[in-house]
């Protein structure tokens, strides 16, 4: 199984090493790395350059923003299976991707999750929330359920088939999409019951209140543009069950790969 990780980035210089560090030293080798930079001035370029061939594709241009950046990393792939894993964020273990694939195969799904933990910009051994996933039922999203997106791998037909990030959405464009996907279109799904992405605190829908707000009220627009209805409390379960996250811990690192 062919597996295409997408990172995208724009003057990340500081983070993007441990990024890409993370996905070449993943033990799973049929990996197609790419990388879509946004014409970045700091640096970034020379670093990503200095892999070579490690990686697979790699595109530097001005974009329209994250998920127009995503999209094309998603028309550029040629694997079974689409990862996105952008340049501040890293995997926690080299067998992140190994298990995903060990647990496609074992369930026959048409897209795997797993859970995130968030650690403080500068010091990443910090722990500033654990994002558990948990495991899905059906309806989870009418209960205020979803996973975290860049723990998603998804077979490369659903984007195909069910289309890529709407790019009238700023923050919640990510929520609209796995929506779209899991509870519109029903894909079949895995949960992979470990932590697989580290994350830096502060991306686009956390750096702010007035973001927090603003994903809240995007997230209302993503049920009306699929033709779906929430529950009356639906809106309000999602960042009420994120409160948890910033609670409980998580497990240590797995020994051993998913079989």
């Amino acid at each position: 199984m062919k597996v295409s990780i997408i990172t995208v980035v724009f003057n990340g210089a500081e983070h993007i090493r441990d990024c890409i560090e993370s996905v070449l030293n993943q033990t799973y080798t049929d990996i197609e790395y790419i990388v879509v930079d946004g014409k970045s001035t700091d640096g970034t370029v020379d670093i990503i350059r200095s892999y070579g061939t490690k990686i697979a594709q790699f595109v530097s241009e001005p974009d329209k923003g994250l998920y127009d950046a995503m999209n094309k990393g998603i028309g550029m792939a040629t694997g079974d299976v689409i990862g996105l894993l952008n340049a501040d964020d890293f995997y926690r273990h080299d067998r992140v991707i190994d298990n995903m694939v060990a647990t496609f195969v074992r369930t026959n799904s048409d897209a795997v999750y797993g859970d995130m933990i968030y650690v403080d910009r500068l010091d990443s051994q910090k722990l500033k929330r654990y994002w558990r996933s948990g495991w899905y039922r059906d309806n989870a999203f009418l209960w205020g359920w979803m996973p975290g997106h860049l723990s998603f791998f998804a077979k490369r037909w659903l984007y195909e088939k069910h289309g890529l990030f709407r790019l009238d959405m700023k923050s919640a464009a990510d929520y609209e999409l796995m929506l779209r996907f899991i509870h519109k279109n029903k894909a079949k799904l895995a949960y992979m019951d470990e932590v697989t992405i580290v994350m830096r605190a502060g991306g686009i829908s956390n750096s702010s209140l007035k973001n927090r707000i603003r994903a809240n009220q995007e997230d209302r627009i993503a049920w009306e543009l699929n033709g779906l209805t929430p529950y009356f409390f639906t809106l309000w379960l999602k960042p009420l069950r994120k409160l948890k996250q910033y609670i409980t811990k998580p497990p240590a690192i797995p020994t051993t790969t998913v079989k």
